[in-house]
């Protein structure tokens, strides 16, 4: 359903169980981000209405999830560190087409963040499949169902905006440029992605 190109290794988890705090505070704060994109989206084309009322109640669902992962948190006496760059978005975000028309550049975003939730939705799929406290197995389930909507409402938005013709092709550069990010970037425990 995704389309991804590179799947992660399950060893993966090992790496993540090994650092659960840094892991655990990384998906915090991409929770924190995916709300702000929304936001951020909402304000910049407010006259795409559709878009608008799909994206509000992903806005409080996202602030939820970071909440739900402070709550994890302190369930287990961990603490939230500080943010850090997330090399993989950087890349991502460099990988879109700049300048062009204020639609072109929607489109650009919608694909960005398809592709982010995309990943985010394979990660924790792997985290919920293989991770080996059976309570984080639950908490993973459930979020790598909600980034499955997420994706789908993106890309969705995407093809009826600027149509499968327009939009397929473009999609498969994001997917192909993923994976040469992916390939260059060093495989890390304490990031999502």
């Amino acid at each position: 359903m995704l389309g991804l190109k590179l799947p992660t290794d399950p060893r993966w988890v090992n790496l993540a169980e090994k650092s659960l705090e840094e892991i655990l505070t990384d998906h915090a704060y991409c929770e924190q981000k995916a709300a702000l994109s929304c936001i951020s989206l909402i304000q910049g084309y407010p006259e795409r209405e559709k878009m608008v009322r799909a994206l509000a109640p992903i806005v409080t669902e996202e602030w939820g999830h970071f909440r739900t992962v402070l709550k994890e948190m302190d369930k287990r006496g961990l603490k939230l560190g500080f943010q850090r760059k997330d090399e993989y978005v950087n890349q991502l975000r460099d990988f879109q087409i700049k300048g062009g028309s204020r639609e072109s550049r929607l489109m650009e975003r919608l694909l960005s963040f398809a592709l982010i939730e995309a990943r985010s939705c394979e990660r924790f799929r792997i985290l919920s499949l293989h991770i080996e406290d059976d309570d984080l197995k639950k908490f993973y389930h459930t979020f790598m169902v909600s980034e499955a909507g997420h994706y789908k409402l993106f890309i969705d938005l995407c093809y009826e905006f600027f149509g499968k013709e327009t939009v397929t092709p473009r999609w498969q550069e994001y997917l192909n440029h993923e994976v040469t990010i992916l390939a260059n970037l060093t495989p890390r425990g304490d990031r999502i992605h």
